[in-house]
């Protein structure tokens, strides 16, 4: 009998078994992937080290040349151009999603055959790899420099971006309401409308919004290429290193955005929680 077995009375217990080391050389060779490619990053940006230790002091030097004393006379052109980029992410908005919804419904299982299917997801990913302002770009050689420009680059976005949130949120439906409606007799469109809606409108309703939040700070970026909008205005009054102006813009970019999203948010929260179970929480 060998050493290590243990002798019992009645039977007898095996050698117990030591188990292997595991490897790690796949985490390793990751991990070495990640600081190389991060050592070959800043070695690429040739960064001045010099010039980055004065950043902190230009900094506060420009803060004060923007807000020590902001030229006010320039508000209401700055409201102006601002409403006018609102209204540029609210058209992009509605346009998404009067072409991702019903798209969303034929790249979802069970509503297309799975080469249109996949088709239209890998159109989704596509659309999504494409940074706005460069879909401006390829739009205004037809449109020009109008702000239908950029409601029409937004809107592009939003297909991508839209297109995927809404077939995932199909998808997640559960199959009770669908089976029951197929085995009523109901057509497609009766399976949509009684089936999958009820369900999945929430969702639906809380990502045109979360889309709409994108979209407002998007458009200000696109108003660096002259699309218009508060990015024209402020890339201009940049350029000409009008301070005091830039500083009104920059705090009515600030103080606008964050009211659209606070009452998106609050929008999107009452839609997902609902009125009741919010009052039960704050209770």
């Amino acid at each position: 009998m060998s050493a290590a077995a243990t002798t019992i009375p009645g039977r007898v217990r095996p050698p117990l078994a030591v188990p292997a080391r595991p490897s790690r050389w796949r985490s390793r060779l990751a991990s070495a992937v990640v600081v190389a490619v991060v050592v070959l990053a800043f070695w690429s940006v040739q960064i001045d080290w010099a010039r980055l230790s004065h950043l902190p002091a230009d900094i506060v030097r420009y803060l004060w040349l923007m807000f020590h004393a902001p030229t006010w006379a320039k508000l209401p052109e700055a409201l102006f151009q601002t409403w006018r980029s609102v209204a540029m992410a609210w058209a992009g908005t509605v346009l998404a999603i009067l072409v991702a919804t019903p798209l969303s419904f034929v790249a979802a299982r069970g509503f297309a055959p799975a080469p249109v299917r996949l088709a239209l997801r890998g159109l989704f990913s596509l659309v999504r790899a494409v940074p706005e302002i460069i879909t401006a770009i390829i739009i205004l050689s037809v449109t020009g420099l109008t702000p239908l420009t950029g409601a029409l680059a937004l809107a592009v976005g939003g297909v991508g971006t839209l297109g995927k949130w809404g077939y995932e949120s199909i998808e997640g439906v559960p199959g009770g309401p669908i089976e029951a409606v197929r085995a009523a007799g109901g057509s497609t469109s009766q399976v949509i409308r009684w089936g999958v809606w009820p369900a999945s409108a929430p969702e639906f309703l809380s990502f045109w919004l979360y889309r709409f939040e994108i979209n407002v700070r998007a458009s200000a970026v696109l108003g660096l290429i002259g699309v218009g909008g508060i990015g024209d205005m402020l890339t201009s009054y940049t350029q000409y290193r009008e301070w005091p102006t830039v500083g009104v813009l920059l705090i009515v970019v600030v103080v606008v955005t964050i009211s659209i999203d606070a009452a998106s948010g609050a929008l999107r929260r009452r839609i997902m929680e609902g009125a009741r179970a919010r009052a039960l929480d704050e209770q």
